[in-house]
């Protein structure tokens, strides 16, 4: 892995990781469904310009089609969604701790359902980092956080965990950014629905400008990009190893913007989470060798 893919694996981390503290500013001063569709599609416009402009095809095979539409709902509807609700009640670094679990719930999906092959250091990453979510969460509730918050961004990381296993199938066929683009103007669909049932209360502020823009072009858009520059230079496994910096960047971003405090606890579980993802990633690694 060369100094370039370090240096954009980091910057990947960082913009997925801000994601949440941008949204939690959002959330609390506009209606997150209404918004989250916008958000998509906006994104799923300026997406595919990017594949026009790269001469790309706009032309999925129908596996890729039945692929991007669960993607697009699990992925954009139900996992960013759901965080969006979420973050009404509940801080941003929580949502970003419970979000990082991603690489776990993965893990533990490939091995029991598809019988992957997970080394010993795989499995005591599994351990410690449900762990560490454990000992986060536990504290948290006992602090009066929300458990219903909790439980919502819960729910969201498996559904993007069943979406992570399903686009496997939908990457196989090229046309990735397409595939992308698509996604995201399915979930702005599917959540414009239950939108319609929210009270759309904005409180305009050049904050919340920003907070929307960054939201839609940072995250959402060069991120991406980045990723699958990443991708394809060192492959899927190894670039999904910089997701072991999530909860660290998460938690530190929203204490610096947002003043959210962490407490003893709350340090040492995001700590166990780190190595214990950094293991499971590095296990898989040497799986391929």
């Amino acid at each position: 892995m060369d100094l370039r893919a370090i240096l954009m694996g980091l910057a990947f981390a960082l913009m997925w990781s801000s994601a949440f503290t941008s949204a939690r500013i959002i959330v609390t001063n506009a209606p997150p469904l209404a918004v989250s569709s916008l958000r998509f599609l906006i994104s799923g416009i300026v997406t595919l310009i990017i594949v026009r402009i790269l001469g790309q095809s706009f032309r999925l095979t129908p596996q890729q089609w039945r692929l991007t539409i669960v993607f697009g709902i699990c992925q954009n509807a139900l996992y960013l969604g759901l965080n969006f609700v979420a973050m009404q009640t509940i801080e941003a670094s929580v949502a970003a701790i419970i979000a990082s679990s991603l690489p776990l719930w993965v893990a533990l999906a490939s091995w029991l359902l598809w019988g992957e092959t997970i080394r010993p250091l795989g499995i005591i990453g599994l351990i410690g980092g449900f762990a560490g979510v454990a000992l986060i969460m536990g504290t948290r509730l006992n602090a009066g956080v929300d458990p219903y918050g909790i439980l919502l961004c819960g729910v969201a990381v498996l559904a993007l965990t069943f979406a992570t296993l399903a686009v496997r199938g939908a990457s196989s066929g090229g046309n990735m950014l397409t595939v992308v683009g698509y996604q995201m103007l399915i979930g702005a669909v599917a959540l414009a629905v239950p939108a319609q049932f929210e009270t759309w209360d904005f409180n305009w502020s050049p904050i919340l400008v920003a907070a929307i823009g960054y939201t839609i072009f940072v995250p959402g858009v060069i991120a991406t990009i980045v990723w699958f520059w990443l991708v394809n230079r060192i492959g899927t496994v190894r670039s999904a190893t910089f997701h072991f910096l999530n909860p660290f960047f998460g938690v530190a971003i929203a204490a610096l913007l947002l003043g959210e405090t962490l407490g003893t606890l709350d340090l040492v579980g995001v700590a166990i989470i780190t190595v214990s993802i950094l293991a499971v990633q590095i296990a898989k690694t040497r799986a391929l060798t």
